[in-house]
């Protein structure tokens, strides 16, 4: 599920840049501060509630006191329970920092009268890494925004010391495990480049924002896709609002998973909305090559994905070298070209040379097919997924190349001319461990 971190932030200059609403949390969005689009879908339950003043919870005592303050449906752990069949095992989604993730159903069994909706519950774990103020987040956050690139918050129970969240079932799961399977099987490039488009949709409705949201952990496991791979942004525990007015940025504790994170960040606690692109080029990055951001088992110089491949992107050879094998035949070198260049521009060191998220949809929007002939050609199966089975060079499994690359480099016997020197490793820590690495942060 990725690896965390933590830097403390220095109260001072959260005081001085951040006038949140208890926990971190800002208040929005309120009739001078419209988040919610006008053109959303939404039954005459919910346009009443919108037509009324959003109270955002402080903090749980404010959370309790004004259950009916979002158009959150509230649960009983009752409810909880009988959703998920007593927190079954055979329930169970997915695990994480938080906690768990159950898949449910909530029917005429669960709450009468409540029409069947299939549902994944996060329980949030009192011993796991986040607590109530990334648990609050989320309702917050989730309980007030509406984006189709958004994972809908359907509503959550606060119980005693029992804390869930019920969200939209995502029958796909995560890019992650579409984009790294243990079977040799891939997502298409069509695929790729639409989850790609529809999580930038995501981030620049973030951005956009009257009050911009800062997602601040942008990753392949928080990126969820529905049954016909539809991707949505989900997590919302580490968001952050962004700098207003003369503010230049948010100074606040470090908090994300190692290689995803954007440096500047990572060594001043300094943060914008040009951080979050810094993620998302992160991301392009690993559905180009087809591998993680963070990977021990690589070559040393290769650990950090960043570093060994971004030198390489602006270079059409070495790319086509490094780019996913599996995806060998389904785009044009034009096109490659182009993605990589704006993978490039993401992953810029110096933060005003990345492009906005803006930018980003209006250039993967232009690179989407134009005909639905070009859309057969490139899609393969209901799915997305396509299982490959070459003639004459049989593709191989990602263990079977990583076996034939380490047989290469010994009959190499050194290093290539080609093969760049290491860089700084920005995440030197082991991606096992959650770290304070607080007293190494400096402050600009």
């Amino acid at each position: 599920m990725g690896s965390c971190f933590s830097i403390e932030e220095d109260e001072s200059e959260l005081h001085q840049h951040n006038k949140p609403v208890g926990h971190g949390v800002g208040a929005y969005p309120t009739k001078s501060n419209p988040v919610i689009p006008q053109s959303t879908n939404r039954d005459a339950k919910d346009t009443e509630k919108t037509s009324s003043i959003v109270v955002i919870p402080k903090n749980l005592k404010d959370l309790r006191q004004n259950p009916g303050s979002s158009d959150l449906d509230i649960f009983t752990y009752e409810e909880m329970k009988l959703s998920t069949k007593h927190f079954r095992p055979d329930k169970v989604l997915g695990e994480g920092g938080f906690g768990i993730v159950y898949k449910g159903v909530i029917d005429e069994q669960v709450r009468p009268g409540y029409k069947t909706t299939y549902v994944a519950i996060k329980e949030l774990d009192p011993e796991g890494l986040q607590g109530d103020r990334e648990w609050l987040a989320e309702v917050n956050y989730l309980g007030q925004l509406r984006h189709p690139n958004l994972v809908k918050l359907i509503g959550y129970c606060c119980e005693d010391y029992h804390r869930l969240l019920v969200y939209e079932y995502m029958a796909s799961g995560s890019l992650e495990k579409h984009l790294f399977p243990r079977v040799c099987a891939t997502l298409t490039w069509l695929r790729r480049m639409r989850i790609a488009l529809d999580a930038a949709k995501g981030l620049a409705f973030l951005h956009g924002a009257e009050r911009p949201i800062i997602y601040r952990d942008f990753k392949t496991s928080n990126i969820l896709l529905d049954a016909e791979f539809n991707a949505k942004l989900s997590d919302f525990g580490l968001a952050k609002d962004g700098p207003m007015g003369d503010q230049t940025h948010v100074s606040t504790r470090v908090m994300g998973t190692y290689g995803y994170a954007a440096p500047e960040y990572v060594m001043t606690g300094h943060l914008t909305a040009r951080s979050d692109v810094y993620g998302f080029g992160v991301v392009l990055l690993e559905m180009l090559i087809g591998r993680r951001a963070m990977d021990k088992s690589k070559p040393s110089r290769e650990h950090n994905l960043v570093e060994f491949a971004r030198p390489l992107l602006n270079h059409s050879k070495k790319l086509f070298r490094i780019m996913d094998p599996r995806l060998e035949g389904q785009y044009s070198s034009k096109t490659a070209l182009k993605v990589a260049n704006l993978t490039y521009q993401c992953l810029s060191q110096n933060p005003k040379g990345r492009p906005v998220m803006s930018q980003v949809v209006e250039i993967l929007e232009a690179l989407q097919p134009q005909d639905k002939g070009e859309e057969a050609i490139l899609t393969s199966g209901s799915g997305g997924v396509t299982l490959y089975e070459a003639k004459a060079n049989p593709l191989k499994c990602e263990s079977e190349r990583e076996a034939d690359a380490a047989q290469r480099s010994k009959q190499t016997n050194g290093r290539s001319k080609s093969e760049i020197p290491k860089e700084c490793d920005l995440y030197s820590p082991s991606p096992d461990l959650v770290l304070d690495v607080g007293s190494v942060s400096s402050r600009s």
